[in-house]
């Protein structure tokens, strides 16, 4: 007899598939993006600088600090100390905010409607404990508490729908994580190199795993052709030089990675491709994974 889902998981589900909001998810991206429009602004607020996705590292200060005071509000004589952990949660709050909707907006719009749903949640969290603040400055002590109390509930639901699109929609994930695990050890063999298109991407499978293929001349790149952001075939992508350096270009989200190592020249990705080590032997192409 088949389970059927958790009553939460139903809600959630039910806000995956809930069409009604993607006109607002449609309106916010627009401004997000308008106003993240520098890459330079959208590569730090990713994260790629880090090598991981900043968004979940600044979640731990307003989380923290917010958690750290509903315990201090049970003790007496405590009320200076659970305000400046509260104000300091609303601080914290801010650019976790901002980093959480640059990575937001580069995602797929199932994953956008529980993300609007997750940010609405945390907005509430911050306009109570801001609410609790102003409460406490006045000395209404209880309310004060009251409203950090419903503060810490309306941010655990935004906790539960960001632990949501991590782990069953693998939104900030790494997709090709799996690809050491899949792809058979030693040399394989990939083809003649004068049947590789020169200059274009391409796709090859070995194994039942894709690869990205980038001839140029006599040299051959090879990376894992799903993008580490959200899968998307990066052989449809296009190839470009930044720096000195040829990269090849997601084409949904325009993640950049770089073909000589793999790693990331853009995000929204913070992940690198996996490369593949290559050789030419009496014409034929072969790879395997380093170290392999």
């Amino acid at each position: 007899m088949p389970v059927s889902a958790a009553p939460v998981e139903q809600v959630v589900e039910r806000i995956e598939q809930a069409g009604p909001l993607d006109p607002v998810v449609k309106a916010v991206r627009r401004i997000v993006t308008a106003a993240l429009r520098p890459q330079s602004v959208r590569d730090a607020l990713h994260g790629v600088w880090l090598g991981h996705p900043l968004h979940p590292v600044l979640t731990d200060v307003p989380i923290g600090a917010w958690s750290a005071a509903a315990l201090l509000d049970v003790v007496p004589r405590t009320g200076p100390a659970s305000a400046t952990l509260i104000a300091a949660g609303c601080a914290g709050a801010v650019p976790t905010a901002v980093t959480g909707w640059a990575d937001w907006s580069q995602l797929h719009p199932p994953q956008q409607r529980v993300g609007l749903v997750h940010a609405g949640a945390n907005v509430l969290a911050l306009g109570l404990y801001t609410a609790s603040l102003v409460a406490r400055a006045r000395g209404r002590s209880l309310t004060g508490k009251a409203l950090s109390y419903a503060g810490l509930g309306a941010v655990s639901v935004g906790g539960y729908l960001g632990g949501h699109l991590v782990f069953r929609q693998a939104a900030g994930a790494n997709h090709t994580a799996d690809t050491i695990d899949l792809f058979p050890s030693g040399w394989q063999p990939l083809g003649r190199l004068d049947d590789l298109p020169d200059g274009q991407p391409t796709k090859r499978t070995i194994d039942g795993v894709d690869v990205l293929v980038v001839r140029r001349g006599q040299h051959v790149d090879v990376l894992s052709n799903r993008c580490s952001h959200l899968s998307a075939p990066l052989s449809d992508g296009s190839f470009k030089v930044e720096s000195g350096q040829g990269c090849i270009v997601c084409p949904w989200h325009g993640s950049t990675f770089r073909l000589a190592d793999g790693a990331v020249v853009h995000g929204p990705t913070t992940s690198p491709q996996q490369l593949f080590e290559t050789r030419i032997e009496s014409g034929n192409v072969e790879i395997r994974l380093p170290g392999s």
